[in-house]
């Protein structure tokens, strides 16, 4: 099942995507559930991570889906959000939270088959990622890739940040770093290897990782910023 939210002020435009919804559940023979909200502010009061993918209009009354993003982002690095919009440029900005790609009104039905399709895919592929099997205290722990957040070193263990918690590990950085090689995580300094995944944007010196702000070193600033522009080009 995937779950998707339409949030959207327009009600016309929230017929047109249920038909279209319905239309490519029809064709994909993919198990949607829709959920329905009339402004931005209606979906980030109570977010709970519930969604898999958000079709969000940007342009709306009270909360504009730009700042209804930003809050959803804090609780949820993990949604797929493609942004609705009459203005190309806000595309750029999407990148700020991690949007997966926008669609221009008025919105034809190809165009947006294309785009949930690539939301679809993300979805499985993510759930299809390997998973790893860490040293706990007192035993092993076997974890998805992509509910991991970002590790930490702190002396002579390693910390694992993910969506069920902290664990804490035996291990050194260079260790993790080289096991999780090809696997789309990066080194951002000597402390910290963040899930790209997971980024949700880059404020001045800091990665934002899930809500948490963390320092780029100068040294690994730029090769940073190459693989993540890599990730969220490879994903758009």
């Amino acid at each position: 099942m995937i779950r998707v939210a339409i949030v959207e002020d327009e009600e016309n435009y929230i017929s047109v995507l249920k038909d279209y919804l319905e239309q490519y559940k029809r064709e994909s023979g993919e198990q949607i559930e829709i959920t329905v909200y009339h402004d931005g502010d209606e979906i980030a009061a109570f977010y709970r991570a519930q969604f898999d993918i958000i079709l969000m209009d940007i342009e709306m009354k009270f909360i504009d889906g730009m700042t209804a993003a930003e809050e959803i982002r804090k609780s949820d690095s993990s949604v797929a959000i493609i942004f609705i919009t009459n203005a190309p440029q806000y595309a750029i900005r999407g990148y700020e939270v991690g949007a997966l790609d926008y669609i221009l009104k008025p919105v034809s039905y190809f165009t947006f088959s294309q785009k949930f399709g690539r939301a679809v895919a993300k979805l499985k592929k993510r759930s299809s990622r390997r998973k790893i099997t860490i040293p706990v205290k007192g035993g092993v722990m076997r974890m998805d890739l992509s509910d991991i957040y970002y590790i930490e070193s702190e002396g002579h263990n390693l910390i694992y940040h993910t969506k069920d918690g902290n664990s804490v590990a035996s291990g050194t950085m260079k260790s993790v770093e080289t096991t999780m090689d090809g696997m789309d995580f990066s080194r951002i300094n000597k402390c910290y290897l963040v899930n790209l995944e997971h980024v949700d944007g880059v404020q001045d010196k800091y990665a934002i990782v899930h809500g948490d702000r963390l320092l780029i070193s100068r040294p690994r600033m730029k090769q940073f910023m190459q693989e993540l522009t890599r990730y969220w080009g490879e994903r758009s």
